[in-house]
Order: C-alpha cells, then structure tokens, then sequence
C-alpha cells in the first residue's frame, strides 16, 4: 500500500534536509606521493584549447593516466611493503666512525652472523663473487684455491684445490656453474669442483663479466682482446680487438648489457657485439684504469685510475659530474642495489651514500682490514646489507644498512628458492635468453621503425629519381645506336623486322586513310560508262566528278 504524504498544518513535522555522505575513505597522502613516481609527465594544460573534441580526448587520455599510476601505487604499496633502512647519528656522532662490533651488538641473533672474517693467509688475495639470489658465495685464491659457499649459513658447498693462479671468478647463471680465469686459459666447474669445460680461446684474462639476460661470458685480459661466449650452446658470439693493450678493469652496464673496459692508456671504451669497433670511447684518466662500476640505471659511471681519483661520469652526455681523492689508487669499486658506492684502497674500505647525483663531503661507512691486509676485492650481496670484502688474508663480511633491495621478485631472483623452483627457473631463464643483437646503447630503439628526417628522405628521393633518369638515358642512347653489320642479320633490319607487327598511332592513321581513299576510288568508279560505249546510251550511265 502506498503511503499518503503528511498534510501540512500544526500538526505536519517539517520534511527533513538530506545529509550530505560523510566519505570515510580519507585520501592517503603517502599514496599519492607514490603516485607522483609512476607519471610520465607533467599534466596537459586543457583551460588553453578551444576545440571541444580534442579538449575531451586529452581529458580522458590524463584519467587515464592517472588511474594507471594510481594503480601501481597502489600495488607497490601492498606488494612491496619492507623499506631499506640506513644508520642514523645523533649529536656530534657521525655514522662513519662506527664500528662493525658496535653495529652487531644492536643487531638481532641472524643478523649478528653476517659479520665474519675468514682468515686464509696463505691462500690469498681473493676474489668474491655472488649469485644472482644472494644466497651463495664464490671464493677464488689467488694461489688456487675455489670454493662455494652458502655464507649465510656459513655451509660449504664444495671446495678445490687447482694448483694453479686464479685471477678472477664468477657464477655462470646460477650457483651450480662457475668460471675461474687461471694463469693460461678460463676453466669452467660445476658446484661439485669438477672440470666442465676449457675455454682456450679465452687466454691469460684478468677481468670476466656474465650477461645473465644473454648468457654470454665476456673476458679480458694481457693481449687486449674481448671476447663474447655463450654458455648455453658453446659457441663463440663475438672477438674485439680495442688494440690499446692490456686490460684490467672491465664493468657491465645493467641496464643496456654493454661493457666498459679500462684501458692502461686512461681510456675507457663500451662495447657491444654486434659492432667492431668501440660504441663510446672516453678519456677518463690521465693513466690505467684500476677499477670500473655503473649504478643499476645505466645513467652513472664511476671510474678509478692509479692517479688517485675517483670520478663519476654521467652516461647519457658522456660528461664528468664531480670527483674524489683516495689516498692511495683504489683497487675494486661496487655499487649496490640501492645506490651505495663501496671503494676500496690499501686497508681501507669506504662506503658512500647519495655519492651520484651529488657530491658528498664525508663517507657513509669507514672499515679498516686486519693490520698487514690489502683489499683486492668489493662486492654487495644482493637482497641484503651486507657488503663481501676479499683482501691478502682473507674473506671479510661487513654489515652495511640500507644497501640491498628489501624487497625481492621470486621470478628473478628468489633467496629461498628449492631445487625443484630453481631447475624451472632455469628453464624459463633460457626460453626469455635475448639474442647478442639486442646489446645496445640505447635498449628502446628495439622494436621501432628507424625513420629518417624530412631532409634526409628528400636527398634520398632526389638520388633515386636521377639514378632512374639516367639509366633511362642511357638504355635509350644503347637502343639508338646500333653496330652497322653487313648481310641481311644487320641490326638495322631485324629492328625493321621487328617494327612490322607492332602498330603505333600513326601507323594506324595512315593505314586508315589509305583504306577511305581506296574506298572512295571504287565508290566513284562503280557508274561511270566505259569507253566502248555508245554515245546514245552513255547518258544512262553516273556522270563522273
């Protein structure tokens, strides 16, 4: 039954005003903080345009826009939650004047186990390198000795003796495979110590790179020649000659796969394989290059020469952006995930923070090895904060606040990963392996149409329209003249010969009127009266005209 309105009068209660909703979702500032990262752009002005239709278009294009960062805010918000942390001084303290004993006694139980050292006197110096994940270590003796560790759990995989110098190490795409530069040639071992394989064309190398994307092994070393090895199907990809001599130092370039080399001269050259020549050559130092790092952008490059500097170069103008002095020539440089800068020199070990973009007036973190140690060797673990130090007696394990990435993809890298996860993972790896042609510069010009300026496609047309102008000319000028040959094969009657059954307007026209005269002849010639005729009967005949 429909209710009846209330009747107005004394008795009648005032209809009630409608309340505006309360919006209990209160606006989150830090969200849209988050949302500012993901835009493009600066916003489109719209109160400047008079045409309605596109002024709509634009309109919807930036809500767009907006949703979509909105969106991925949103999902970093829940799906990234963990924030890196970093040391805080209070007072007149300074966080370098921090001591690895003061920091691990504030640290939990796990934690406190990252702080170690490794005392190998008589194997050393070392080279350190990790996996992808974080989860192993791989040690290499400059006398010989190998081994993998799970350092975390301070658990050896395996270990070996090879007799023999060892330059360099480094894992192949994952812990189950690694490479060691020895005195002649690059030999290849499985976590278990055993030879896989012998590169012999890989010959006294100090400095090898792997580029996990492409799984190429790139080496370096006394003759000055950078070569290229995939390790998936074992074929040699690529040999550079930079013909500037011995080489080093040499760094990749996470973001483009293009590697740096620094040469004894002070130059340092990028590289890729699809070209033969250098990509960037760049003056850097006024002698060798020690040791080379790029952030994980691309976008800065930090050099260290024996002349004692240390110089950040910014990569995408190939300018210098500020300098720093070492006491002594830095031996090994690191960058971490989160941007922090590890130097090493004689004993000492420095960290530096926000040390890109600008320059800074004191280190972050300061270390000092055992006395009689010089470092050889700086490497960040990834997904964690603790930075590898491989120095004349050993191995040193230092915490470092704020260095690695808290939060992890278990598609890329995965810490915990079982055996079962890293053989699928490893399948998946080598169905996304990219093609040695995808190494450039500038990685976003894969996939688009190279098109050139407005100038250059006139140039072009113009050439292409006098080429096709002249190669009219001269088959013209072939068919006109022709060689003069005696006998009836001459060239002069086979064209006659040939021009007899092709029919041209003219041709037509003169044969058509040839055929109307005779036509006309005979028309005029059918009445007249022949010339034996008689007289009295020729006026029946047509008079002619």
């Amino acid at each position: 039954m429909a209710k009846s309105a209330p009747e107005s009068g004394a008795g009648a209660q005032p209809p009630m005003a409608k309340k505006p909703r309360k919006n209990n979702i209160k606006k989150d500032k830090a969200l849209g903080v988050r949302a500012n990262q993901f835009k493009r752009g600066p916003d489109v002005a719209l109160k400047h345009i008079k045409d309605k239709k596109l002024k709509g278009k634009l309109r919807q294009s930036e809500k767009l826009v907006k949703d979509a960062a909105l969106s991925a805010a949103k999902a970093e918000k829940w799906l990234l939650p963990a924030e890196a942390g970093s040391l805080e001084a209070e007072g007149m303290e300074r966080t370098y004047r921090f001591k690895q004993e003061d920091i691990a006694k504030e640290l939990d139980t796990i934690s406190a186990r990252k702080v170690f050292d490794l005392t190998l006197n008589e194997l050393g110096p070392y080279d350190i390198s990790y996996t992808r994940n974080g989860k192993h270590m791989l040690l290499g003796g400059g006398k010989g000795h190998l081994a993998i560790m799970e350092w975390s759990r301070a658990h050896l995989v395996t270990e070996v003796q090879v007799r023999e110098t060892v330059r360099d190490v480094c894992f192949l795409h994952n812990e189950t495979f690694f490479a060691a530069a020895q005195k002649k040639y690059v030999y290849i071992y499985d976590k278990r110590g055993l030879e896989i394989h012998c590169l012999r064309e890989h010959r006294q190398v100090h400095a090898m790179e792997f580029l996990p994307h492409h799984f190429l092994l790139a080496t370096v070393g006394d003759p000055g020649v950078l070569i290229y090895q995939d390790t998936s199907t074992g074929q040699c990809v690529a040999e550079m000659k930079p013909k500037l001599g011995r080489c080093d130092a040499m760094a990749q370039n996470p973001y483009n796969a293009t590697l740096q080399l620094g040469h004894y001269n002070g130059v340092v050259t990028m590289w890729s394989p699809n070209m033969p020549a250098p990509l960037v050559r760049m003056l850097c130092h006024r002698g060798p290059v020690k040791s080379m790092a790029v952030d994980r952008d691309g976008n800065y490059m930090i050099t260290a020469g024996i002349d004692c500097q240390v110089k950040v170069w910014d990569v995408r103008t190939f300018k210098p952006v500020h300098q720093y002095f070492t006491a002594t020539p830095a031996t090994s440089m690191c960058l971490s995930q989160k941007g922090l800068l590890a130097v090493a020199y004689g004993p000492h070990v420095q960290v530096w923070k926000d040390a890109l973009r600008l320059k800074q007036k004191s280190p972050y973190m300061t270390h000092h090895l055992p006395p009689g140690a010089q470092a050889r060797c700086v490497q960040f673990c990834p997904y964690d904060d603790v930075l590898g130090v491989g120095h004349s007696q050993g191995i040193s394990s230092l915490v470092v606040p704020g260095a690695g990435e808290p939060n992890f993809d278990s598609f890329v890298a995965n810490p915990f990963s079982t055996t079962g996860q890293r053989r699928e993972q490893e399948v998946h790896q080598l169905l996304d392996k990219l093609p040695p042609e995808t190494i450039m510069l500038n990685p976003e010009n894969i996939g688009r149409v190279a098109v050139d300026p407005k100038e250059v496609q006139m140039e072009k047309r113009r050439e292409a329209m006098e080429a096709e102008l002249a190669m009219r000319k001269k088959s013209r000028d072939k068919n006109e003249v022709k060689t003069k040959v005696k006998g009836k094969n001459r060239g002069t009657k086979r064209h006659r010969k040939k021009q007899q059954n092709v029919v041209d307007d003219r041709r037509f026209t003169a044969m058509m009127e040839e055929k109307n005269r005779k036509a006309a002849a005979e028309r005029a010639g059918e009445g007249a009266a022949p010339a034996d005729a008689p007289l009295a009967l020729k006026r029946f005949y047509r008079k002619s005209s």
